[in-house]
């Protein structure tokens, strides 16, 4: 059919073809998609109540909620996989994981990174651990930094933060530095203030101290000297000590001279080692794997690395076994569970009998006297030495005449 100009006029077909362009079409999908799922829902009837909000309870959680579980997930932790595992579950866990309060509740078995997994990941979590506020780790990573880095200043500066807050390990070590003068030189050493860090870590219960505070006043290094007092404070660090050990074993208690009902067992000297200057060696033994995490970690580091030496140069000096002789390298701590370095060459004090040993610390001199030094201690080779090297008039007498 056409109009009077001659056109023809378009057929029914072509002019619904169009008016559906592609938003006709994408209509029609999403009213028959609507369609089809209404009649779904039609056939399997009314869903329950509440059913759909389900999914969304664990957002509708408010988050000092979510932070609370987490800060005690973290102070009950056994190890740094627990908590990781615990905050990599999803991804709000891993953002509420970051919270200040979540970081200053880690616990101490958490924070115990081990030397062979040292990493930059793992110093930036116990940097953030520290300024949240967590005691533990920012004696932790003083410690490392002060020894282990060479950076004397944040280490110390890090340690004093935690002694400040009562840390007990830390105004220990802090005491054992200023003992020593470690990281300067042998007139940065300040006696009363060691001995005033001893006396404030002893009041905390800490054992190592109150012995050292001991040998100070019988020795009146850093204090009066005052030999009662003295003996009296050794005597109460072995009594912790041994009371420490019999409570984690048993066995102890029968080995220290007493029955687990309370009797006494007969027998000379049950009693002597709570007056000994050196504890006893039972209690020792169960002590000697629970050492510190900083110790543990120090020990570790140079133990797979060369102990340097800042004076003589960049270069590295090779570390010296504890039976050397006077060599110029810097030397470890004897005691195996300690792991301070010297910081400077003849720092540490050595065994006045042998001279084969040296130590940090009176502490740690008696740790390892009752471990192992005891049955090692001899004097006999320097008497030897001694002797061949300035015979006597009798070696002269018998001498042939020429």
């Amino acid at each position: 059919m056409r109009t009077r100009r001659g056109a023809c006029y378009s057929s029914c077909h072509e002019a619904a073809a169009s008016t559906e362009g592609p938003e006709m079409h994408r209509q029609k999908r999403s009213r028959t998609a609507a369609a089809t799922e209404g009649s779904a829902s039609a056939l399997s009837g009314p869903a329950p109540a509440g059913c759909a909000a389900v999914g969304d309870m664990f957002e509708e959680l408010p988050d000092d909620l979510v932070v609370s579980i987490l800060a005690d997930v973290a102070a009950s932790a056994g190890s740094p996989a627990d908590l990781a595992g615990a905050i990599m579950t999803c991804k709000r866990f891993r953002e509420l994981g970051r919270n200040r309060v979540v970081l200053a509740k880690v616990s101490p078995r958490c924070l115990a990174v081990r030397a062979k997994s040292w990493s930059d990941s793992a110093h930036r979590f116990l940097k953030r651990c520290t300024d949240a506020g967590n005691l533990d780790a920012s004696y932790l990573l003083g410690m490392i930094r002060f020894y282990c880095l060479g950076s004397r200043g944040s280490g110390a500066a890090l340690m004093a933060a935690a002694a400040v807050g009562g840390h007990r390990e830390a105004l220990y070590s802090l005491a054992v530095i200023q003992f020593n003068g470690s990281g300067g030189s042998k007139d940065d050493r300040d006696l009363r203030a060691g001995a005033a860090l001893c006396a404030r870590a002893a009041s905390l219960g800490h054992v190592d101290a109150l012995r050292e505070l001991g040998h100070c006043l019988q020795d009146g290094y850093g204090v009066r000297r005052s030999l009662l007092d003295g003996r009296r404070l050794l005597i109460q660090a072995n009594a912790r000590e041994l009371a420490a050990a019999v409570a984690s074993s048993a066995s102890l208690l029968r080995a220290a001279g007493t029955s687990t009902s309370g009797s006494k067992v007969s027998g000379p000297g049950r009693h002597s080692c709570l007056l000994s200057d050196f504890g006893c060696r039972a209690a020792a033994a169960a002590a000697a794997g629970e050492a510190h995490a900083a110790n543990r970690f120090l020990a570790e580091w140079f133990a797979s690395r060369p102990l340097g030496a800042p004076e003589s140069g960049p270069g590295p000096a090779p570390m010296e076994e504890d039976g050397a002789g006077g060599g110029g390298g810097l030397r470890m701590c004897s005691h195996a569970l300690c792991g301070r370095p010297e910081t400077r060459r003849h720092e540490f004090r050595r065994c006045s009998v042998c001279g084969v040993v040296n130590y940090c610390s009176r502490a740690c001199q008696a740790l390892h006297w009752k471990m192992a030094h005891k049955a090692q201690c001899t004097p006999m080779d320097r008497w030897l030495d001694a002797g061949n090297a300035n015979p006597g008039p009798n070696a002269a007498v018998a001498a042939p005449a020429p």
